[in-house]
């Protein structure tokens, strides 16, 4: 199928240093830039990822790096981790801290343990003022109570892969949090999130794929990479009236915003 485009669009979430992608990892680029991509955002999520994608960073002037520790490996989360995440953090390739926050819905590692490392990544990215990646899954009040509770530290941060309705959305939103809308966005059931993406403010919206994952609708049943971004600038820019070359330079904009991330 061909894609919509080419046009300048940001993939603000993906996974490229998963073994899915070791076999065509530069084809991959090469058709992410050949979409239009101007930056992919690669997400750790245990100490290992996060040095894998600052590696991938330090090999591609498209690709930053987050590091950080997701709900599901918590409980693998070893003995003096926030230094280590400390000190990737220092790396110029590096703009956030995640992905980090609760999953109830696979349960991989206790959720009081969930709970633990996200407050203490929450705080390291308060002392540190790096923008946080969030992730929420079945988690809703708690992870939002959790942010309450903390605070976001000054540079803001981001509900990765927004899965909420809109009264979670303006919760969210009074945070100062981005919501950034994936592949599910484009899902025929999904009208309660095609609703928040129409609704959210121009200045909070942003996009991924979560590659390799939650492929957008119309590529059903094949590897998600970032070139796919543009089937979901397509589908909500249908819903916001807009272009989807629109919605790419809008994205564009905000993630540079949100990751401090200068683009030209």
């Amino acid at each position: 199928m061909k894609l919509p485009g080419p046009f300048p669009i940001v993939d603000t979430h993906a996974h490229l240093d998963f073994k899915n992608f070791n076999k065509d990892r530069e084809e991959v680029l090469h058709r992410a830039e050949k979409a239009g991509l101007k930056m992919i955002i690669n997400i750790g999520f245990d100490l290992a990822s996060s040095q894998k994608g600052i590696a991938l960073a330090e090999s591609s002037s498209l690709i930053y790096a987050a590091v950080g520790i997701h709900p599901h490996d918590a409980a693998g989360a070893p003995p003096g981790y926030l230094s280590r995440l400390e000190e990737m953090a220092a790396h110029s390739r590096v703009v956030a801290l995640g992905e980090m926050g609760l999953d109830f819905y696979r349960d991989r590692s206790p959720r009081h343990v969930q709970e633990q490392v996200f407050r203490e990544q929450l705080r390291l990215a308060l002392k540190l003022n790096l923008p946080v990646v969030i992730h929420d899954r079945d988690a809703h009040n708690k992870v939002m109570a959790i942010l309450e509770e903390e605070g976001l530290p000054p540079a803001g941060g981001v509900m990765h892969c927004f899965s909420g309705d809109l009264a979670l959305a303006r919760r969210a939103l009074k945070l100062g949090l981005y919501l950034s809308f994936a592949g599910p966005v484009t899902y025929p059931r999904n009208e309660a999130l095609r609703k928040v993406a129409a609704a959210v403010p121009e200045e909070k919206l942003l996009l991924e794929t979560d590659a390799p994952f939650l492929v957008p609708r119309p590529l059903k049943g094949v590897r998600n990479e970032p070139s796919y971004v543009t089937f979901i600038a397509e589908e909500v820019a249908r819903l916001r009236g807009k272009t989807a070359a629109e919605i790419g330079n809008i994205c564009l904009l905000n993630t540079g915003t949100l990751f401090g991330i200068a683009y030209n």
